[in-house]
């Protein structure tokens, strides 16, 4: 099958790097082949899988330049099922690098168009930015899943990042599909949180996904260690969460 989903906001803290990271591991667990696409300079799904960012000497960069094939780059992480392509710091360069390059939109889906029937699912991990590395990802992916923050700033920027991938269906990828508005740290007790996923359902109705990612200190540990919140914890309720999300992509992607 092969399909690739980006996961993207480009607001800090909301979720993408935890989101990407489990998902992977809930889709790997579901025994779906994944490969992890760490295409955040900040590296964090790398150094969250046990990788040490430091080391990686073939990664997004080098498939974004051409310089390296993808299968060079993939490594295996700790998650059942999931391979990765890391991130160095140095990927912070390549929205530089890439702006004179002919059809600079297009290097990502270039080099994944090689590996893409490999795997069952792809998951890139985006920048929090709307940057040519963001560009590249929604040009590359079938699909993008938008983490929200259950918190007062959750729909600020919301609408720019809808008319951004509304131009990149336009223009660059007219297959591109919301795979679903993904709500995140959610905490029953606040009213706060309780307002913000009654206002994004009622805006954006079968847009958003039923499964909420609910705020949990396990999720939040496990990166520590370099492990997915399923090998850390598979009883916390973050890992159950993310099965549930795993197995409502499944569904949607089955029927």
């Amino acid at each position: 099958m092969g399909k690739i989903i980006a996961i993207a906001n480009q607001k800090g803290g909301v979720g993408k790097t935890t989101t990407s990271i489990n998902l992977a591991a809930a889709l790997g667990v579901l025994e779906k082949k994944v490969l992890l696409i760490d295409a955040d300079p900040q590296a964090n799904a790398s150094s969250g899988l046990g990788i040490d960012v430091e080391s990686v000497e073939i990664g997004t960069y080098q498939i974004l330049e051409h310089s390296n094939k993808p299968e060079e780059s993939v490594v295996v992480t700790s998650a059942p099922n999931v391979w990765l392509i890391p991130a160095h710091i140095d990927l912070v360069a390549i929205e530089i690098e890439l702006v004179d390059k002919e059809n600079r939109e297009y290097m990502l889906k270039q080099a994944l168009s090689e590996i893409k029937e490999q795997y069952d699912y792809i998951i890139i991990d985006c920048a929090p930015s709307l940057g040519l590395l963001t560009l590249n990802a929604l040009t590359a992916a079938d699909s993008v899943v938008i983490p929200i923050q259950c918190e007062y700033f959750a729909l600020e920027g919301l609408g720019k990042l809808l008319n951004t991938i509304k131009s990149v269906q336009k223009i660059h990828n007219p297959s591109l599909d919301i795979e679903g508005l993904l709500l995140t740290m959610y905490d029953s007790r606040l009213r706060l949180s309780n307002q913000v996923v009654e206002e994004v359902q009622k805006h954006f109705n079968n847009m958003v996904f039923s499964t909420i990612i609910q705020r949990n200190i396990k999720l939040s540990e496990a990166p520590s260690f370099g492990e997915s919140i399923i090998n850390y914890d598979a009883t916390s309720k973050g890992a159950t969460n993310y099965i549930n999300l795993a197995e409502e992509i499944i569904k949607k992607n089955t029927i």
